[in-house]
């Protein structure tokens, strides 16, 4: 069992083993019925087989009996369910983003990081996206699952109750490296969440009651490059190795011709790694899918990113 670590986990694990037991007491009852029935009328004792022609009551009770037993399953599902989508009106809200195959999380003073950092004891509001195809957003220590659709915001509310680090995972197989779309939640004390807020630094909380500082930004622009791919979950999709993933791997990428899809070869220099980032779908590779989401980068960023390419040889 996962731990319970927020304000609907315990009503959630309270209605999951409420169907169980209730499936378990019916199973037994149908169970316990059939044998009687195969006793009774087994042949031995009942050669002559009769025709019985129905039974009003019977046929009321084993209909109006499994339609109560269901509503009572429904019912206090959705009494649960609806712990989690209403809040208080003044509660901070984190946009949850996900893309093939990573997710972001941005908060309301503009924040955005891998990684999700949320305070203890506060409610807080997750407005859930997509910028590609399905994905589905879930805590399991939260009990909570929402699925992130193109083109829709669905949200829930969650307060965590449980200091820890708690797994993130995608739900939806939406693509090859579907698996590797996973994440952290990070639940720490309010006082440790504020200081961390009012910091640029994208790292979570550290121990010890201080936030954790930003890094300095690596001198090295190679660095710099490379950090800012595995931000953006370039990484997830583009191997760094040679290994085959969702898009081309960038190792031996530059100066390379690839060829598209419209059946041109291209060279693979500054202005065509600009013009991919920037219209993804403006130059596919032959073989690969129109998978890749736009995320925007400054002029500056783009020069690491390509300074980083440039190195993988």
């Amino acid at each position: 069992m996962f731990p319970s670590a927020s304000n609907v986990a315990g009503g959630a694990d309270r209605v999951f083993l409420f169907i169980v037991a209730l499936s378990a007491a019916v199973l037994v009852a149908i169970t316990a019925v059939m044998i009687v029935f195969v006793v009774r009328y087994a042949r031995r004792r009942r050669p002559v087989a009769e025709q019985i022609e129905g039974n009003r009551w019977l046929e009321v009770a084993w209909t109006a009996i499994p339609t109560v037993l269901f509503l009572a399953m429904f019912y206090y599902g959705w009494v649960v369910w609806k712990e989690g989508r209403g809040g208080p009106a003044d509660a901070p809200v984190v946009t949850v983003t996900a893309k093939q195959f990573a997710w972001a999380f941005t908060y309301p003073g503009g924040k955005t990081t891998p990684a999700l950092v949320l305070p203890l004891g506060r409610p807080v509001k997750l407005e859930v996206k997509s910028l590609d195809v399905v994905h589905g957003f879930f805590v399991p220590a939260f009990r909570v699952k929402v699925d992130a659709v193109p083109g829709r915001t669905n949200y829930t509310w969650v307060t965590p109750t449980a200091l820890g680090v708690y797994d993130i995972e995608c739900t939806v197989i939406c693509g090859p490296t579907h698996s590797y779309m996973l994440s952290k939640a990070h639940v720490v004390p309010p006082g440790l969440y504020d200081a961390w807020a009012a910091t640029p630094s994208k790292e979570p909380p550290g121990e010890g009651g201080v936030a954790a500082p930003k890094p300095p930004p690596p001198a090295d622009p190679v660095a710099r490059g490379k950090a800012l791919a595995e931000l953006k979950g370039c990484t997830g999709c583009h191997s760094d190795d040679g290994s085959a993933l969702v898009g081309p791997t960038f190792k031996g990428l530059w100066g390379k011709r690839e060829t598209l899809e419209s059946g041109k070869t291209v060279l693979v220099d500054e202005p065509y790694v600009i013009r991919s980032i920037r219209t993804p779908s403006a130059d596919i590779v032959k073989g690969y899918p129109d998978a890749m989401a736009v995320d925007p980068l400054t002029d500056a960023e783009l020069q690491d990113v390509i300074a980083w390419l440039k190195t993988l040889r």
